[in-house]
């Protein structure tokens, strides 16, 4: 495919295409041309780490309030020293969590190993760097309590945590947070305080609070200790997958692949860490092409685990030089990335669990076919209503769920003879309307349809007989999942 490079002003940074052309970032610092590369495809972006760019030593920030331990001016690096404390200090307080081979390997056309860390307590692995934080607080700031700002899973984990160790807890949610999250902060015992429109005002005045309580701020993602306990995850899957090809990671704040990504490199060099955002938070991408953390204004996403504005500081400096490749997926796929796992694993996880899976579904790590690969299913907490969806939308994305209109006769038995040519098909009708009135022929009635099939080739077979039926008939776009790159 072609390349072309395009000059950046200093400050600023230039956003992927979506031509599906090779491309390169020119950035310029200090009188020198940067490249960033990165290469777009049809349903995301890739991103490969350029080893040429020097890593900054430090960042600048616009904080009000600064976190003495995720300090812009000093960031710091893990080593694997410390995620082998935090493996020893934390053992027996959280789960050692099973990595059995995936049902759907020889499907997928790789050796796939699925690292279920939302089978923790709380749902997620957010519990082994909270507890490692938690037992490293002196013995006056365990009486004082610890405070911090998360979506829900970090807040569940030190809410839990604390609970257990007599540690007071309070947590800031932002006001988006699942209502389930919440209630499960509460069950814990922890003072949970909901304020802010989202992560960034939640932890401005969780920030606030610390610094007018006297509490200590544990940030989710940035922390080192919090890092290093996420970092206990590696050590687990390179003992139940030795020599794995690769590893892929959910991204958010990024501290969950700096962790990993400190203790499979430096046990298993050979092996890739693979990062994936949702197209809707790709904060670490961003950071990548900025040369360093930047603020990324965020959408709804199906991946609220990772939906963090602005990448760690500490994280950034630790993954980034360990980090083989990143990925960014539509959420369609991560929608049925979802309903795959419900369907083939039994396994319910929520859209930033389901990141790694959608990336492979997605086409992006082809390069992986007959390869040894572990994927991390980082968190099981999702909201019941929003499953619901997720799985409606995983079906039309992969096209076992379609929508179409139909202008039939409006004399007796017309409807009927739509129904039954359905059931004819073996379509299964989920939904079904009419109406006459926009209709310029008093004669006919447009029927609107929402239906089930087994899968692609039977959605193709009822769209051929109904196109050879019927002489007016519109259907929904063809779904997302479905074109030469898809692994489905």
């Amino acid at each position: 495919m072609p390349s072309e490079e395009k000059n950046i002003e200093k400050n600023g940074a230039a956003a992927p295409k979506s031509s599906g052309a090779d491309s390169a970032i020119l950035k310029v610092e200090n009188g020198k041309n940067i490249k960033v590369k990165y290469t777009t495809k049809s349903s995301g972006t890739v991103l490969l780490p350029n080893r040429d760019v020097p890593l900054p030593t430090k960042f600048n920030t616009s904080d009000n309030i600064l976190d003495p331990f995720c300090d812009p001016a000093k960031p710091q690096k893990i080593s694997f020293h410390d995620v082998t404390s935090a493996a020893f200090l934390i053992r027996g307080g959280v789960e050692r969590t099973p990595c059995p081979r995936s049902t759907s390997s020889d499907a997928y056309g790789m050796d796939l190993y699925l690292k279920k860390d939302f089978l923790q307590v709380t749902g997620s692995f957010k519990e082994r760097g909270a507890r490692y934080a938690l037992l490293c607080l002196t013995d006056q700031q365990k009486k004082t309590g610890v405070i911090s700002a998360s979506l829900g899973n970090h807040a569940q984990a030190l809410s839990y945590h604390g609970w257990k160790l007599d540690i007071p807890v309070t947590v800031v949610m932002p006001k988006e947070a699942p209502i389930m999250k919440i209630q499960k902060c509460r069950n814990y015992k922890a003072n949970v305080v909901v304020e802010g429109k989202d992560m960034a005002e939640a932890k401005a005045l969780a920030m606030k609070m610390a610094q007018d309580r006297g509490l200590l701020y544990i940030n989710g993602y940035d922390h080192p200790q919090i890092m290093a306990g996420q970092g206990t995850i590696g050590l687990e899957i390179l003992e139940q997958v030795p020599k794995p090809d690769a590893v892929i990671i959910p991204v958010g704040g990024g501290g969950l692949i700096a962790g990993i990504a400190t203790a499979i490199k430096a046990l298993s060099p050979d092996t890739k860490v693979i990062g994936v955002e949702s197209e809707k938070c790709p904060s670490f991408s961003n950071a990548m092409e900025n040369n360093g953390p930047i603020y990324t204004p965020l959408d709804n996403t199906l991946a609220d685990g990772l939906a963090v504005p602005k990448v760690g500081y500490n994280a950034y400096v630790t993954a980034l030089p360990l980090i083989d490749k990143m990925v960014v997926v539509k959420e369609e796929w991560i929608a049925l990335a979802i309903l795959r796992l419900v369907e083939e694993e039994k396994c319910v996880v929520e859209g930033a669990g389901a990141a790694g899976l959608a990336a492979i579904l997605a086409g992006h790590l082809n390069e992986l076919r007959g390869k040894k690969v572990v994927i991390l299913l980082c968190g099981g907490n999702i909201d019941t209503t929003v499953f619901g969806r997720c799985l409606e939308r995983g079906l039309a994305a992969e096209g076992r769920l379609v929508k179409f209109c139909a202008e039939v006769s409006d004399r007796p038995g017309g409807i009927y003879e739509l129904c039954d040519m359905l059931s004819q098909l073996g379509v299964s009708i989920k939904d079904i309307m009419h109406e006459r009135a926009w209709l310029k022929d008093i004669h006919r009635v447009e029927v609107k349809v929402i239906c089930e099939t087994r899968d692609w080739a039977h959605s193709m077979e009822l769209k051929n007989k109904l196109k050879n039926h019927y002489a007016n008939v519109e259907f929904s776009e063809e779904p997302l999942a479905i074109h030469h790159n898809a692994v489905i």
